[in-house]
């Protein structure tokens, strides 16, 4: 109980960990959790966005495309290195599960999470078309450099510094992703899918954030390896992409 303490005092006046021979067995554990849920999605993410790549409508838009998938799939990457310092076999990581898998486009999983598998349930569910991905990219990309910008003052060290070096690239794709729904908005007939698109990925999005008052985040807190309730993260993004919608008359 002492060293709990001591460990809970040192992270609430700023200390970081930088060892997982530092690291308590509480704190592992929720640290691991989180890397692994950001490696799952990750993965899941670009395998399922890989095969949007021939949906898109000109070379340029294929390259975006491919680079998302490719950088999505080095972020997973990069963090399952850290996994590997405290024993995960990062060897059969990406080969375990069916990373494409998806649950039919009408079903409704709510925050649950699959067996073995510990991605964000927005990823288990499909892309239909390209108009669609990219809607899903321009919400979902905008919520990802929030929840990445939280998990990059992270207080294990090591974590930290690969979170704050995948943030630019991540800010790049939610770019890609808005200067793509922009393209498309070009032909009118766009405009109704988009809308359609909205409706159905914009509560989903929502739903990544987690739940409000999670007891959970408490846990977190006090470790220092989350800092922003959930709640206050969801309103941020809220905020700013109902401001991007509002704009491209999508919302």
């Amino acid at each position: 109980m002492t060293d709990k303490i001591a460990i809970e005092d040192y992270l609430a006046q700023g200390g970081v960990l930088s060892s997982p021979a530092n690291v308590p067995p509480r704190y592992r554990g929720e640290l691991l959790r989180v890397m692994a849920s950001f490696v799952d999605s990750e993965l899941a993410g670009s395998a399922g966005f890989a095969d949007t790549i021939n949906d898109a409508p000109g070379i340029q838009e294929r390259i975006s495309a491919a680079r998302i998938v490719l950088e999505k799939a080095d972020h997973a990457s990069r963090v399952l290195k850290v996994m590997e310092t405290f024993g995960a076999d990062g060897g059969r990581y990406a080969a375990h599960h069916p990373w494409a898998s998806r649950v039919a486009r009408d079903a409704d999983i709510g925050l649950a999470r699959q067996s073995g598998d510990m991605r964000l349930s927005i990823f288990h569910y499909p892309l239909d078309g390209w108009v669609d991905a990219v809607v899903m990219n321009v919400l979902m990309g905008r919520a990802s450099v929030i929840q990445i910008e939280e998990l990059a003052r992270v207080s294990y060290q090591p974590l930290a510094e690969v979170f704050r070096a995948i943030l630019p690239r991540e800010r790049r794709h939610a770019e890609l992703g808005l200067k793509g729904l922009v393209q498309v908005l070009e032909e009118s007939e766009a405009l109704i899918r988009a809308k359609a698109s909205v409706q159905y990925w914009y509560p989903r999005v929502a739903a990544s954030f987690g739940q409000s008052s999670s007891g959970r985040f408490e846990t977190l807190a006090r470790l220092r390896i989350r800092h922003t309730p959930n709640e206050t993260l969801l309103a941020k993004w809220q905020d700013e992409v109902d401001a991007q919608l509002s704009a491209l008359r999508l919302n």
